[in-house]
């Protein structure tokens, strides 16, 4: 058993990144709009304008300078990256401050009526209160993301360490059966079936597959079904647009084109069709998994599998990705949209493995 995951410290928000410098912009804007507001009766909207300015330029300048030196302050240990950070706020707000007071001055606005010492010991005192608590919520944030990352991690582990006991068994016969009469088939079934076993059980370590690797082991899956089920399983493929070396979570898709086989084709005395469709659709891969409906459903299904893959795909992928399942002209669908990575940036994702 893998030995339970340690506390990690939290990194830093990426401040080169859109969605920090929005938080930060919409933070500052909201302290020089209480501000503003508590000046009552001596309310400037001009004032109020230059103070938005001035807020959104220091708040860029900030983000700038941190975005530059994440790397070494990430290298520090423990909570002293947050310290380090709330620390460098203090001199870029204190300069900015005595440099838009000389403006002030220089420029005639008189829009600042405080002395230099005081309008700068002022904005430090609230950038401290605010860049306290901003730190706490992206302390927070990377906190619960860390906690999410583990109880992923753990269900990823359940789900790759469970191999069906009815597959194995089922798998297991059909090896007995072939001995006597096809040794060089029952070889090549056990190859396959230690194959399934590795990625089940001793790959989840490794971060992610690719998605070439993942048809490979469902090639081997349907091997294995094939030989039991014969022609009542048929499978068609349209697979050929997708990229071999997209990055994708080991045993994703093996488990949905299980659940095909057992829910779809082996309630059918006739069988039926399994079909596996893929294509590159701008950004983004989509791919389809297929089985007739039969009468009844089968005994034993509850969704566990489908709820699994659709957390796994959330989690790695990110609200882009896209998970959906149901009837569709008398078959069962389930299709995946996976983003493909950004070019440039390689896989954005990578605390996510």
């Amino acid at each position: 058993m893998r030995p339970p995951i340690p506390d990690e410290p939290s990194p830093l928000p990426d401040f080169c990144s859109l969605p920090v410098l929005f938080t930060l912009l919409v933070t500052g804007a909201l302290a020089a709009t209480v501000v503003w507001l508590a000046a009552g009766d001596h309310r400037d909207f001009s004032g109020y304008s230059v103070g938005i300015l001035f807020v959104s330029w220091l708040v860029l300048a900030m983000g700038v300078v941190l975005c530059l030196l994440r790397a070494p302050l990430q290298r520090l240990p423990g909570h002293l990256p947050y310290l380090a950070a709330w620390l460098l706020m203090m001199p870029i707000v204190a300069a900015a401050s005595w440099v838009a007071h000389g403006l002030d001055e220089a420029l005639h606005m008189e829009l600042v009526r405080a002395g230099t010492l005081a309008f700068v010991r002022d904005n430090m005192l609230i950038a401290a209160l605010l860049g306290a608590a901003i730190l706490r919520y992206f302390y927070v944030a990377a906190q619960w993301r860390l906690r999410l990352a583990a109880v992923t991690r753990a269900q990823v582990e359940a789900l790759q360490a469970r191999i069906r006991p009815h597959f194995l068994f089922n798998s297991m016969n059909t090896v007995a059966a072939l001995i006597p009469l096809d040794p060089a088939a029952a070889e090549r079934t056990v190859e396959d079936l230690a194959e399934l076993f590795r990625a089940a059980l001793g790959q989840h370590e490794q971060g992610d597959g690719t998605l070439g690797e993942e048809l490979a082991l469902l090639d081997r899956y349907l091997a294995i079904e094939q030989l039991r089920l014969g022609e009542r399983l048929r499978v068609e493929r349209t697979l050929d647009e997708l990229p071999c070396d997209f990055p994708l979570p080991r045993l994703l898709l093996q488990p949905l084109v299980e659940n095909a086989v057992r829910h779809g084709i082996q309630p059918l005395r006739e069988g039926g069709v399994v079909s596996l469709r893929g294509v590159r659709d701008g950004d983004a891969i989509e791919i389809e998994i297929a089985n007739p409906l039969p009468p009844s459903p089968a005994r034993g299904g509850n969704g566990h599998g489908l709820d699994n893959v659709r957390r796994r795909v959330a989690f790695r992928y990110g609200p882009r990705a896209v998970v959906r399942a149901g009837p569709q002209d008398g078959r069962f669908v389930v299709g995946l949209r996976l983003p493909l990575p950004d070019k440039g940036k390689g896989d954005a994702r990578t605390d996510r493995r």
